[in-house]
């Protein structure tokens, strides 16, 4: 008999299962003996080898103004001062707002305030606030939802906030 013959009386089946005999032989050739499995690695930097230690930044104390800095060098401090001065005081108007700043280092002509009371003569539940340091501004904002704040880059009008502000002339 012909191997063609002895195929056709294997049948799909037989001739399915001979592939696949086929198969598992290939792949076991690929992935070698168990032996070659529990090898341990070889590590690439010597055991003696040990990366070396960044240093840590020491604290320093309290953040402090930098009259000169950027507006994020200063986040740090203008933190520190809403915090101890706006958080917890819902109802602090401008006027105190600007002083407070003031008193803490700012020079008042940086800074811009939004109203105490809204367009239809309302408290304002929040007022925003900025101070202009360079080319850049750090925004505050304080009132029903506490004390909040963050860098940004000076607008192309050159302020910091958008929008009506009121004058501060005291």
């Amino acid at each position: 008999m012909s191997g063609r013959m002895r195929l056709a009386k294997l049948g799909r089946a037989g001739a399915t299962g001979l592939t696949l005999a086929a198969c598992a032989i290939l792949l076991t050739a690929c992935v070698g003996s168990p032996r070659d499995v529990d090898k341990t690695p070889t590590p690439i930097a010597a055991a003696s080898e040990s990366p070396t230690p960044t240093p840590t930044a020491t604290p320093t104390g309290p953040p402090v103004l930098e009259p000169n800095g950027t507006a994020a060098a200063n986040l740090a401090y203008f933190n520190l001062v809403g915090h101890n001065k706006f958080a917890g005081h819902p109802n602090i108007l401008g006027r105190a707002i600007v002083d407070d700043l003031v008193a803490a280092g700012f020079v008042k002509k940086d800074m811009e305030i939004t109203p105490d009371k809204t367009s239809i003569g309302l408290a304002a539940w929040n007022i925003e606030f900025s101070v202009k340091m360079n080319d850049s501004c750090l925004i505050g904002q304080t009132g029903n939802v506490g004390f909040q704040s963050f860098a940004a880059p000076l607008l192309a009008s050159e302020k910091c906030l958008i929008g009506q502000t009121r004058t501060i002339d005291w």
